[in-house]
């Protein structure tokens, strides 16, 4: 797993101390990492392993910042090329849509900004990856509660959250995925045999949620402001392809079990 300083890093590794789960070696260029290691350091060194999940990126910055993720896709490449990995799964983004109600991997990509650019642009690296024995999975995932641009509010404990309102009277929507359950989907995912793994994949629990409704689950007031013309209000995904690929798991799908589920791992020893 790479990205290991990442916020949600610390959820999955909080979340996989409760789970049946193989071992997990965390890799990142600062700690906490199992090994220290960057792009272009030495791979001889890194032990075997089943699956590269590769958690890194930028989220943030110029456009010229934003294409090392188009870069990180042939360094993962080559740590599953080096490690033995059967499967590597890419994290994606829920942003390479844009704007839409139970987007399907089918869909058009739309990206609505640079972030959603730079991960489609990702993806297309990923499919021009030479073929070889390793199998490549794009993750398109959806919000995940707690490190998503509404958590900083919802950690103000003294300040209500400012949300947008449109012209229906309702909030932003999105599709959402409790941390601990992108954990549980990780490890499920790890042991779906490659040959079965779509190049593309939806992360997200089976129903979107409010903006307001997480507001309301963390004990958190609301105040309404105009939407500007570039907001977006509705940003949902199809859960049918990840839902018929691992059945066996249940997913939250309330604002309050999610948010629930983060406060639990937020305050994780």
């Amino acid at each position: 797993m790479t990205g290991a300083s990442g916020r949600i890093a610390g959820f999955l590794r909080a979340a996989w101390r409760d789970l049946d789960a193989p071992r997990i070696v965390w890799l990142s260029r600062r700690k906490p990492a199992d090994i220290l290691w960057s792009p272009g350091a030495r791979l001889s060194t890194l032990p075997d392993c089943d699956t590269v999940i590769a958690l890194w990126g930028r989220v943030s910055g110029t456009p010229e910042d934003l294409s090392a993720n188009i870069d990180l896709v042939r360094h993962s490449a080559d740590l599953a090329a080096a490690c033995g990995a059967r499967r590597v799964l890419h994290f994606s983004s829920a942003a390479v849509y844009g704007p839409g109600h139970a987007l399907h991997e089918t869909d058009r990509p739309a990206p609505a900004n640079a972030y959603g650019h730079s991960k489609l642009a990702m993806e297309d690296a990923v499919r021009a990856l030479p073929t070889g024995p390793t199998r490549h999975c794009c993750l398109r995932l959806a919000n995940v509660v707690g490190a998503d641009s509404l958590a900083p509010a919802l950690r103000l404990h003294d300040s209500p959250v400012r949300l947008d309102r449109f012209a229906d009277g309702t909030g932003p929507c999105r599709s959402y995925i409790a941390p601990g359950d992108l954990a549980k989907v990780l490890r499920a995912l790890a042991s779906v045999p490659p040959d079965q793994l779509p190049d593309t994949l939806n992360v997200t629990s089976p129903t979107p949620v409010t903006m307001q409704a997480l507001a309301e689950a963390a004990g958190r007031p609301v105040i309404w402001q105009d939407a500007p013309e570039t907001a977006v209000q509705t940003v949902s995904l199809d859960g049918t392809r990840l839902a018929g690929l691992i059945p066996f798991l249940y997913l939250r799908d309330t604002a309050q079990q999610m948010i629930d589920d983060w406060h639990t791992l937020e305050t994780a020893p």
